[in-house]
């Protein structure tokens, strides 16, 4: 068995899609999201091994801080740069990281 804890939080955020198929060329335009992350982190014990609130509020510090917000690619992305800085404060745990635009669609993605 493998436990879990998860945080969310939103931000705004804009992106563009510059080799979007013709039928949404649109998507080549820098366009404004409020994008929804919703993180995973895998979890030891079930006394908090990891704090709620803590583990939201160095989330938000990554997105505040290493995410460029008029850039920021897509959800796929994003998620990988989240990773790369969770995996290296938080050694060694199974991470899952869900990233949408407005809550209609997103990915997931489990490393």
């Amino acid at each position: 068995m493998t436990n879990f804890i998860w945080i969310t939080t939103q931000f705004e955020g804009f992106h563009q899609y510059l080799n979007a198929p013709t039928e949404v060329s649109f998507l080549q335009n820098k366009h404004r999201h409020i994008f929804h992350v919703k993180v995973f982190i895998e979890v030891m014990h079930n006394d908090r091994d990891i704090e709620f609130i803590m583990f939201k509020n160095y989330i938000n510090f990554i997105i505040n801080t290493k995410i460029n917000k008029d850039n920021v690619g897509s959800c796929e992305m994003l998620a990988d740069k989240i990773h790369d800085s969770v995996s290296e404060y938080y050694l060694n745990r199974k991470i899952k990281i869900n990233v949408s635009e407005d809550l209609e669609n997103g990915c997931e993605k489990e490393y």
